[in-house]
């Protein structure tokens, strides 16, 4: 019964084909007042002239009275309650009014001549179908007005006994059941038109609804990763200060006497301190791709030179597991960066050694369509379908539910896959389970010629610098432990734990180069720190800065200083170096470098 035309619509669907309804009635009011002076000029004979007046008269009225009562109705708002007694109210008119139209047939059909009684019955038939677009939205209306019509021209038609006149009523009849057919039809399409409107509302809306639901997930989503990377950055940093302390005195204590069994227990600290430093690294890593503060240096490479490095470092790992590490010779020349295609092999090479049990691991650098393609083979346990994706995503790891610290903390790949994005290289992987897999990136050729890297000194070489330090650190242990190791090599350091201790150092000494720490006490900066010493000494002064921060925001605001950055635990090694590439040339003199 739900598409059954007479049945009146539920609530919102009724409401909507009145408003369609009532909004048509003003375009008949025209229409209407001038056929009905035509009617009466066309039609009007002796006989009939005061029926005819008054019909049109009545005509008029009653279109008049159904215009106002549908704009009062359009004016006041239809509601659900008021829908079906309005339908009621309209059934009303258009029984009078069909019965008006009607009963022209019996004023006019015995007066008038046949061209004027073929007229009458065009108008009827006109009436009809006109009232199918105004009325067929509510087929129970078009009804009330189109039986009324009939009934009444039928009726004329049937007393005047005449066979003839019989066979018209019945084609009239057969017109109506058409008319009613196409009216029907109407109140179907409308009443399937303002259904789908409603679902399509309800659609739109739940769709809203959805779409609020996931903005808020999203944002409770956002919330809790910048909560994460803040507690992770918070939780870095405070790691790093003890830990480079920790390597400062071990660095110190390595240069002292000791004996066979001390010396055992020393490497033992070392590695461990090692082992934290490197785990923080890796965060460092991952928190600088974040920040998008990694600038690739590209530069054109010998890949057979990284690849003997890599090789010298890693294959003592691969024996240690029994392991076969291989790589095949390469003379193409690349142009990338090279320290950042370097950290992505270590970390894909890395995370082969450590998911391979059996068989061992093969590094490549094959031409390809004009490009090289570095591959990084192994026979570990292979990766699944439905994870290869999934470990490329941060902290996600295979095989480690006890999340046990010897197998990394489940950033290698995220950090290889952030490089080859900065990079612009395509990264792939192919896998199948326990057979191995096998990572492939893109690098692109090229046929310049590689320069020559100049190289620094190191801290093996036990060179003295004899150069005035000015250290600022509002960590007790860090000072006390980088004045020990600058002390060791050859340095005047002067310790400060804030901006104003230094500038009140510097006022008496001079330093001739400056180390700070990025984040001091009070909100402020080592930035800031280095800034006010050169408005006192000048802008030539050198500096470091040092930083434990990991936080995006951080590393952006250190990198946006031009200052050369160093990041905790820094290997004493990596601090020599870079002293040596912050001093002058003349301070670099024969006279400086003095061996211990």
């Amino acid at each position: 019964m739900k598409n059954y035309p007479l049945r009146l619509a539920d609530g919102r669907v009724l409401v909507q084909q009145l408003h369609l309804m009532l909004s048509n009635v003003r375009t008949t009011v025209l229409p209407v007042f001038v056929v009905s002076l035509c009617i009466v000029w066309t039609l009007s004979t002796e006989s009939n002239a005061m029926y005819l007046r008054l019909w049109a008269g009545a005509i008029i009225l009653s279109n008049l009275n159904w215009f106002r009562y549908a704009q009062r109705q359009l004016a006041s708002g239809l509601t659900q309650a008021q829908a079906p007694q309005v339908v009621r109210t309209l059934t009303v008119i258009n029984l009078v009014g069909g019965s008006l139209w009607g009963s022209l047939v019996w004023i006019t059909f015995d007066t008038v001549t046949l061209a004027g009684g073929v007229l009458v019955f065009a108008l009827m038939a006109g009436m009809a179908a006109g009232a199918v677009s105004t009325q067929g939205p509510i087929l129970r209306l078009y009804l009330a007005f189109l039986l009324s019509q009939m009934v009444v021209v039928v009726s004329k038609l049937w007393f005047m006994s005449d066979p003839a006149q019989w066979s018209l009523g019945g084609v009239i009849i057969l017109y109506a059941l058409v008319m009613l057919g196409q009216a029907a039809n109407l109140a179907r399409l409308v009443r399937s038109a303002i259904d789908l409107r409603f679902e399509n509302q309800e659609l739109l809306e739940k769709l809203r609804q959805e779409s609020a639901l996931s903005k808020a997930a999203q944002r409770e989503a956002e919330q809790a990763n910048a909560a994460k990377s803040k507690f992770l950055a918070a939780a870095s940093h405070d790691l790093r200060q003890p830990i480079h302390a920790q390597g400062l005195f071990l660095e110190v204590l390595s240069r002292s006497e000791l004996s066979p069994q001390q010396r055992e227990l020393l490497a033992s600290a070392s590695a461990a301190s090692e082992a934290s430093a490197e785990m923080l690294n890796t965060l460092l890593d991952f928190s600088r791709i974040e920040a998008g503060v990694v600038e690739p240096q590209v530069r054109a490479f010998g890949v057979q030179t990284l690849l003997n490095k890599i090789e010298r470092e890693f294959v003592q790992q691969a024996d240690a597991k029994g392991l076969d590490y291989r790589s095949r010779e390469s003379a193409l020349v690349l142009r990338s960066d090279p320290a950042l295609i370097e950290m992505i092999l270590r970390n894909l090479i890395s995370n082969a050694i450590r998911y391979t049990v059996h068989g061992g691991l093969l590094v490549t650098c094959r031409q390809r369509a004009g490009e090289a393609v570095l591959e990084v083979w192994d026979t570990g346990i292979g990766i699944e379908p439905a994870q290869q994706r999934e470990v490329f995503r941060e902290f996600h790891q295979l095989g480690n539910p006890e999340r046990d610290r010897r197998k990394g903390l489940g950033l290698g790949l995220a950090i290889v896959d952030g490089l080859a994005r900065t990079l612009g290289h395509p990264l792939s992987l192919n896998s199948k389970m326990q057979q191995g897999s096998v990572f492939r990136l893109v690098v692109p050729i090229t046929t310049a010629t590689v320069p020559l890297e100049p190289a620094l000194p190191e801290q093996s070489n036990h060179a003295r610098l004899n150069v005035r330090v000015l250290l600022i650190d509002d960590e007790e242990s860090v000072r006390a432990g980088m004045m020990h190791l600058l002390q060791d090599w050859g340095c005047v350091c002067e310790v400060a734990a804030s901006i104003e201790e230094a500038l009140a150092l510097a006022r008496i000494h001079a330093p001739e180069v400056v180390i700070s720490d990025y984040r001091l006490r009070e909100q402020r900066t080592g930035v800031e720190a280095i800034q006010a010493l050169r408005a006192l000494l000048g802008d030539a002064l050198p500096a470091l800065l040092i930083t434990g921060d990991t936080a995006p925001d951080r590393l952006r605001e250190a990198l946006a200083s031009g200052i050369t950055l160093l990041h905790k635990p820094v290997p004493p090694s990596h601090l020599y170096r870079g002293l040596v590439t912050a001093l002058p040339p003349q301070m670099m003199s024969s006279d400086a470098l003095m061996p211990c």
